[in-house]
């Protein structure tokens, strides 16, 4: 399975769409983007996973990654999610207690910038 990205900007909030497997092979796209976002002064980010079918530890590096650039700029990164398994992952590693997970894109924007605790101990893409 490939990886598709997407994003657009709603309520002056950028929301990267994305499909299919964030793994080794691909987490990379999603890195270059959520940089290119960040060097683009795009400091509030949702991240929408509905259509996720796979994440591995290099998918949740990178999210990580994102997370520590826009923070650095007092931004967030939100994320979209209600699929179980996916969730479980977040759950696992603890990072549903880092990041503000939404069931929705609209709940996401609605709630405008998210804050999560601070990221000091939370390994992750540098």
């Amino acid at each position: 399975m490939d990886l598709k990205l997407g994003h657009y900007n709603k309520d002056g909030i950028e929301v990267v769409d994305v499909e299919g497997e964030i793994d080794v092979y691909t987490a990379p796209r999603l890195r270059e983007l959520l940089i290119d976002l960040v060097n683009k002064n795009n400091y509030q980010l949702v991240v929408n996973m509905e259509k996720v079918e796979f994440l591995d530890s290099t998918g949740l590096g990178v999210l990580v990654g994102g997370l520590k650039r826009v923070r650095a700029h007092d931004g967030s990164l939100d994320l979209v999610c209600t699929q179980g398994r996916i969730l479980r992952i977040f759950r696992i590693t603890g990072l549903s207690n880092v990041f503000s997970i939404y069931d929705s894109v609209e709940a996401a924007v609605a709630a405008g910038p998210g804050t999560p605790p601070a990221l000091d101990d939370v390994p992750g893409d540098e």
